[in-house]
């Protein structure tokens, strides 16, 4: 009887450690499906195409630091109740991401968003939506003031945009060595649509002294500890980032109610950062005449190195600098990863692009492991900071293992990387190119 390692045991760990004993145990087949790519010696083609259960045509092009998409997935079960099909990463606080293929809206149902918490929501039960109150203060506020959701859409003019929405360490898992924090894999995105006041508004009719350079916010979520002296998360945003049209306080996505998990009743969304600016369960909102301090605005939080560091390294504080707006990526969201197709037949994939703040310019395919591209057909996006919708039809020439990748391009001509960017301690910002396994037969 064939032997099952550890579950806990990645392949990429193992062969760090035994590169020959990890090739022998693909070989045997032995591993289990892994949920990050992995690390093997070009030598170990032959052991991956038994893996897959066929030949690999392209295999002279495949990169030498990966193992086939076909052996990266993971099926795992829907265990949140309101989150249909998630895999949920952690229960305490609750992190859960979306597979890609239930990512294939244009616009992201509320039961497909992601959900990343930093603490403990405040019970279900407990919020009123009437009494609830969002307090501007701070010592940069002219005019403080507290107002209920009631008077927020009374008083100010509301605004529906698209906004992509992705946790900083979307893509953690694929680091080596390994980074500490829930293990994303590609799921933690989504763009749907949310309705609200434009902070803005809200900030000027506050008052906003010369002096302001930031905003923090504050919710009603409470810190895994039980303390209630100590908050699970207060990030914030530059004012130029606070006072663009899209940046909202939001109260409804996707014409309803904002997901329980999501922030409900009220919501801070500033598209095109990381979805940790985006402050859930919305009570308070700061403006700043320094860069906002509260938790997990100081370095090594939602912060990367200023300059490229090897892996491993231990990086001082003081190298950091806080992420902003997010690096261009792409998702192949149609078909679900692991199809066979037949042989002759075209075969339609598609997917979205974002890039930040900026705007995609473009996305290629490739069958080939990337020793060849085609472009494919891109829509524009629907309004800024949304992602973008691309198509594309790939035809395979002979039968065997394939792998669909996709790569995006920005505004400013900055692509996609075809593995893993450069490593950093928290393993943010994992922008490489998305793949899915197609065996043509």
């Amino acid at each position: 009887m064939t032997k099952t390692p550890p579950r806990t045991r990645g392949l990429h760990e193992l062969y760090a450690e035994d590169p020959e004993a990890a090739d022998k145990l693909l070989w045997d087949r032995e591993v289990d499906p892994v949920t990050r790519r992995g690390f093997l010696k070009r030598s170990s083609l032959l052991a991956m195409a038994a893996a897959v259960g066929g030949s690999i045509p392209f295999a002279q092009q495949m990169p030498g630091g990966l193992i086939p998409a076909a052996l990266a997935q993971s099926d795992e079960p829907f265990r949140l109740t309101g989150k249909e099909g998630l895999t949920v990463l952690n229960d305490r606080p609750i992190n859960a991401e979306t597979p890609p293929h239930l990512l294939d809206d244009d616009i992201t149902p509320g039961r497909y968003m992601f959900v990343r918490n930093n603490g403990i929501p405040p019970a279900a039960e407990a919020i009123d939506v009437d009494a609830w109150q969002l307090e501007v203060t701070g010592e940069s506020c002219v005019n403080p003031q507290t107002f209920s959701i009631a008077e927020l859409k009374q008083k100010f003019e509301h605004h529906t945009y698209q906004l992509q929405v992705e946790c900083g360490g979307n893509g953690r898992s694929e680091y080596v060595p390994s980074a500490s924090g829930n293990q994303w894999t590609t799921g933690a995105v989504a763009c749907p649509t949310f309705t609200g006041a434009r902070l803005r508004d809200v900030l000027e009719a506050c008052g906003i002294a010369d002096d302001a350079v930031y905003i923090g916010y504050y919710g009603a979520d409470d810190h895994v500890s039980g303390d209630p002296e100590r908050e699970p998360i207060s990030r914030g945003v530059p004012m130029s980032k606070a006072l663009e049209d899209e940046s909202l306080i939001a109260w409804a996505m996707n014409g309803e109610d904002i997901p329980y998990l999501n922030g409900h009743p009220l919501r801070l969304v500033c598209g095109g950062w990381p979805g940790s600016v985006s402050g859930k369960w919305l009570n308070r909102i700061v403006i700043r005449n320094q860069k906002h301090d509260g938790t997990k605005m100081g370095a090594p939080s939602y912060s990367v190195p200023k300059h490229p560091v090897a892996p491993g390294t231990e990086v001082p504080l003081e190298d950091f600098e806080t992420i902003q707006s997010m690096p261009v990526k792409s998702l192949v969201t149609f078909p679900k990863s692991g199809l066979t197709h037949a042989l002759g037949e075209a075969l339609t994939v598609r997917g979205h692009a974002w890039a930040g703040d900026l705007a995609v310019d473009t996305v290629h395919v490739s069958i080939d492991f990337g020793a060849t591209w085609q472009q494919a057909e891109l829509q524009p996006a629907p309004n800024r900071l949304a992602w973008q919708r691309w198509t594309s039809a790939v035809e395979f020439p002979e039968p065997g293992y394939y792998e669909v990748w996709a790569k995006a391009t920005d505004s400013q001509g900055r692509s996609q990387p075809m593995v893993v960017p450069g490593w950093n301690p928290k393993g943010y910002l994992n922008n490489a190119c998305h793949r899915i396994a197609v065996q043509v037969a």
